[in-house]
């Protein structure tokens, strides 16, 4: 019984491999795949898969040398880290918005090790971050952030280099934008729980033998719980958004 013969074109699996290691690169840093939770081998095969699937559409590559290749290789991951970046920084605006509740609302005693992240993170700021990486999966956010990765392929090819300029003014914008955003979703609950401390000041003021200090705490607190229990209401949108937004970031980068 004569063995069968598989053969392989160089070209199709260069470009395969390559447009893996995009893939590769975006996912170990962009939310809500870069989640320690997630396994490795997962995030390994989502990017040969969506490797595999982007490569028909890309044209051929010419068959480099090895040091050619492994540029090329380098240069991927160099893009799929910085697309990914893009998009942490605008979906952070959200841990940033609990960071901000923490400040004004007391929590921030109750600062805690992260196992996720393996950071130290406030107490809002960590339960602000599982709730967008829960609503990306919920909402299909995560499905906007790969199609929004995908495009990238069209914008710039595999064989063209990204512009350093380009990334950098792209990724300050990208900062701004995040405490724009973080702003805006922490904005109405940061003055209401300023407008308690007045409240609270206004109160020592006509009552000196109340201890304000000692009913600021739990007041505040409780004003931040329910607070917080009505912007969860809206969270779904706004986490959408945020990912439409970081797939708008990847597209200037890329200059498309």
């Amino acid at each position: 019984m004569d063995p069968i013969a598989l053969t392989l074109p160089l070209g199709s699996l260069q470009t395969v491999m390559l447009a893996s290691v995009r893939v590769a690169g975006f996912l170990v840093v962009a939310p809500p795949f870069s989640a320690k939770g997630m396994p490795g081998t997962v995030k390994v095969a989502l990017s040969l898969a969506v490797g595999a699937g982007v490569a028909p559409r890309l044209a051929p590559l010419p068959e480099d040398s090895t040091g050619a290749f492994v540029g090329s290789l380098v240069m991927q991951a160099v893009i799929g880290l910085a697309l990914g970046f893009g998009v942490q920084l605008v979906l952070t605006a959200v841990q940033v918005a609990g960071s901000f509740l923490d400040q004004f609302g007391g929590f921030m005693m109750g600062a805690a090790f992260d196992p996720l992240s393996q950071t130290q993170v406030s107490m809002m700021g960590r339960f602000y971050a599982y709730i967008a990486t829960a609503l990306l999966f919920a909402t299909d956010g995560y499905q906007i952030v790969l199609q929004g990765l995908v495009r990238t392929f069209d914008a710039l090819p595999l064989g063209v280099s990204l512009d350093p300029a380009r990334l950098a003014e792209q990724l300050t914008d990208g900062m701004v934008g995040m405490f724009a955003g973080a702003l805006q979703i922490a904005g109405p609950l940061v003055v209401v729980l300023f407008l308690t401390d007045i409240g609270l000041g206004l109160l020592t003021k006509v009552a000196p033998a109340l201890n304000a200090f000692v009913m600021g705490f739990p007041l505040k607190i409780l004003i931040t719980l329910i607070m917080v229990g009505f912007a969860l209401l809206v969270m779904d949108t706004v986490v959408r958004n945020l990912a439409r937004d970081g797939v708008d970031l990847m597209g200037r980068v890329v200059g498309g």
